[in-house]
């Protein structure tokens, strides 16, 4: 694979869009679809900051064949385009081979358009979904969504005397979608291109449902620069936060291990406002802890799957 290839190539996201400087949603959309442009492709987008920013009428920044519909049903959207296609396609009525895509930020996947998304991978469509995780409603707010982190502000769960934050632990959705025997499921980060890349790569090659879910940090209520974005990203990575593994056929993949430069959840939480309440003097660290703790025991059951699966491949 040319790397460098993708990255001069047309990409068919168009600048001019209302994103946020620094939003790391773009460059989501960008990285993908530079990867599908090799293809025919059908893009179903579900309601979030990706479609309100990008398509303000009379403008759009989509260079493909695009559909905006609501919060909940980006997946039966696509599974509806797909199906329709294989329908034209027997019938001699479409010749070129399409890739189907949709996209969904995580209020949309991890909430909203749950069902949506498991239905679509249980029949078994052909289709690539991709959900940029920016842990929250963004686009209605920065209210807290079930992807929001443990100990996380929102505008919902708001830090104060009594909470601390959000009071529940992030859901799992990369797991969630292997659990229904689907045959690839990935983490990436805008921080690993190449990995991303490669990612996006595998599961537009893949016959049936993929699922890929990458962390896309939010300017606003993550409250960052517009150049930390990266460096946060990376972070997430290095701490574990934010593993990056696959998940083919069943059978677990680490793509990256940060070893002994594996580094503490305060250097991914301090950069970021909504973490700002647990680093108050004398209090909620605690919270901290409790946060480590689960990312250490998660991150050596994610490597003693990765182990079981290689050694036994």
């Amino acid at each position: 694979m040319n790397l460098k290839e993708y990255a001069v190539r047309e990409k068919n996201f168009y600048s001019g869009h209302r994103s946020c400087a620094g939003c790391g949603m773009p460059i989501v959309a960008r990285t993908v679809l530079s990867v599908a442009s090799d293809y025919n492709v059908v893009v179903s987008n579900a309601t979030g900051c990706m479609e309100v920013t990008t398509t303000i009428y009379p403008e759009s920044s989509w260079g493909v064949p695009w559909i905006h519909n609501t919060f909940e049903n980006a997946a039966a959207t696509i599974s509806g385009v797909e199906s329709a296609y294989k329908a034209l396609k027997r019938k001699g009525k479409i010749k070129k081979p399409y890739k189907f895509i949709a996209f969904g930020g995580d209020g949309g996947t991890y909430d909203i358009g749950l069902q949506s998304l498991s239905g679509a991978l249980e029949r078994g469509h052909d289709f690539l979904y991709v959900c940029y995780d920016n842990e929250g409603y963004m686009n209605t707010g920065g209210q807290r969504s079930s992807a929001t982190p443990y100990g996380a502000s929102t505008t919902t769960s708001p830090s104060g005397r009594v909470h601390k934050g959000k009071e529940q632990w992030k859901k799992d959705l990369a797991r969630i979608s292997a659990a229904h025997h689907i045959p690839y499921v990935a983490q990436a980060s805008i921080a690993n291109w190449a990995d991303f890349i490669k990612k996006v790569k595998k599961g537009l090659e893949t016959e049936g449902p993929s699922v890929l879910v990458v962390l896309s940090p939010c300017i606003l209520l993550w409250h960052l620069k517009p150049d930390q974005v990266r460096d946060v990203s990376q972070l997430a990575i290095d701490t574990c936060f934010w593993p990056l593994y696959e998940i083919v056929d069943g059978k677990y993949i680490l793509n990256y291990d940060p070893g002994k430069r594996k580094k503490p959840i305060e250097e991914f939480m301090k950069p970021q406002g909504r973490y700002k309440h647990l680093f108050k003097p004398k209090k909620n660290k605690e919270i901290i802890k409790r946060v480590q703790d689960k990312i250490d025991a998660d991150w050596q059951t994610l490597k003693r799957q990765a182990d079981f699966d290689k050694q036994n491949s």
